[in-house]
């Protein structure tokens, strides 16, 4: 039998499933709860009880430990696997405390000897209700946290970052060309398909093709395709990668390794989308957008004149800068996190964390081949490690740990220091601390924050 019992005049606090033989005590427990504004489902039998946690949503159990209808340890742990964080109140006899000490010892929030003290089990339901919803509020916020730090694929907390998302998020729904800049491996492979897939072409194809790796003899055929006998080898037609970006987004990495020919008809199809495929007399068309990166100086590349002027404004409508990993080096824990798991699934490894020592060692390295060099890192020491283990320095690949700071660095605090190196201490210090949030770092310093800036660079923290 199953007694849905109406929520007072109140809003709902919560939901609670009374599992309780049908007697008086029971009846005054449903009267109370819902006086108190909760709503009530109250199940007179075991099999009852069951069927509500299969069916419904439920936020607190209040049930009786042992009855001919009711087995008080099945439904607590029927509840758990539910809601592992439920408010789970057991009730029994005197005779029951044996068995309500291990039902607690399994999950259960309280156990009370009846007849039930009504106040005492309000207070108690408060608090296990109380810290289920923090739990649920830590969750969400550990999920919007995640949500913020990983934008299209892209795990970051770094200020730089969050500024490059709020780029990518005004950017994408346009069909402005985007020029993304920044050293080799720094991720603007990975900016460029966030803004595809925040654009209005993301069911459209993403097309890729790096300038650089291509051979200057098929860099044309591979962009704009060839006809059958076009040259020696030419046995098909072949489509273009213009082609087959046709309505979606092109992404032209080391766009400024192009040759001069090919800067002239790249040029060609930004401004009117047309192009011949090599070797053939019939004018194609191509809607697409346009996305190009590059680990070169284009401005200096014009002033030289050995990149053409034209080709580089109509490029550079919308610029990013994707900054190196050494200038947002908070975001190295984060990196590092996420790599941990990526490998240690795909090498069946059980290492999801490393010592405080190893971590500041990674961050403390400059990384010249920047977030590439860093996931080349971790995997090779995955690869290396055994099946279960937390990384320690020993762990980091012996080129890093020679280039870790000076032991009178790690020392800290000590006599004969001059008032720099106790300054430079204390900035690097405080930004640790912190996880490198410059703001409290300065409010924590009380110095402006354009004076931070200024001392990391005056002591080689920042370029």
């Amino acid at each position: 039998m199953t007694q849905p019992v109406p929520a007072g005049s109140e809003r709902a606090q919560a939901r609670v499933l009374v599992a309780s033989p049908e007697d008086e005590a029971t009846q005054q427990l449903v009267s109370y709860l819902r006086q108190e504004g909760f709503e009530v489902l109250w199940a007179c039998a075991g099999a009852a009880a069951y069927d509500i946690l299969d069916s419904e949503s439920v936020d607190a159990l209040i049930c009786h430990m042992s009855d001919s209808r009711i087995d008080g340890f099945r439904v607590v742990q029927l509840a758990r696997q539910r809601n592992p964080e439920i408010c789970a109140i057991v009730s029994g006899t005197a005779e029951d405390i044996e068995q309500g000490t291990e039902v607690m010892r399994q999950g259960a929030y309280d156990f009370q000897v009846r007849p039930l003290n009504l106040g005492k089990l309000r207070a108690v339901l408060d608090r296990g209700l109380s810290h289920q919803q923090l739990v649920g509020e830590v969750s969400d916020l550990q999920r919007r946290l995640q949500e913020r730090y990983r934008y299209g694929g892209i795990a970051r907390r770094s200020s730089s970052w969050q500024r490059i998302y709020a780029q990518i998020e005004q950017v994408a729904p346009s069909r402005a060309t985007v020029l993304l800049t920044g050293e080799t491996g720094t991720g603007k492979g990975e900016v460029a398909k966030a803004i595809h897939q925040n654009s209005t072409r993301r069911d459209r194809a993403f097309v890729e093709t790096n300038c650089g790796a291509l051979p200057e003899g098929i860099v044309e055929s591979e962009l704009f395709g060839h006809e059958r006998g076009a040259f020696t080898g030419a046995r098909t037609s072949h489509k273009g990668r213009f082609e087959m970006a046709d309505m979606g987004t092109m992404f032209l990495d080391e766009v400024g390794d192009l040759s001069p020919a090919t800067q002239v008809k790249l040029l060609r199809v930004i401004q009117s989308g047309e192009f011949e495929r090599v070797g053939g007399a019939e004018t194609l068309r191509a809607d697409i957008r346009l996305l190009a990166a590059t680990n070169r100086d284009l401005e200096q590349m014009v002033e030289d004149g050995s990149y053409r002027a034209d080709l580089f404004y109509r490029l550079n409508v919308v610029s990013i800068r994707i900054p190196p990993l050494r200038e947002c080096r908070e975001d190295v824990p984060v990196l590092v996190n996420e790599f941990l798991r990526q490998f240690s699934e795909e090498n069946e490894r059980n290492v999801h964390t490393m010592t405080p020592a190893a971590m500041d060692l990674l961050m403390s390295y400059e990384w010249p081949g920047n977030v590439r060099e860093l996931k080349n890192c971790v995997e090779g020491m995955i690869v290396m490690s055994p099946a279960d283990r937390i990384f320690d320095v020993a762990d980091v690949p012996a080129p890093l740990r020679r280039n870790r700071p000076a032991a009178a660095d790690e020392e800290g605090l000590r006599v004969g220091m001059t008032m720099k190196q106790i300054e430079k201490l204390a900035l690097v210090e405080t930004l640790k601390a912190v996880g490198y949030d410059r703001r409290k770092a300065a409010a924590m310093l009380e110095i402006g924050l354009s004076t931070l800036y200024r001392k990391e660079k005056e002591y080689g923290l920042r370029p």
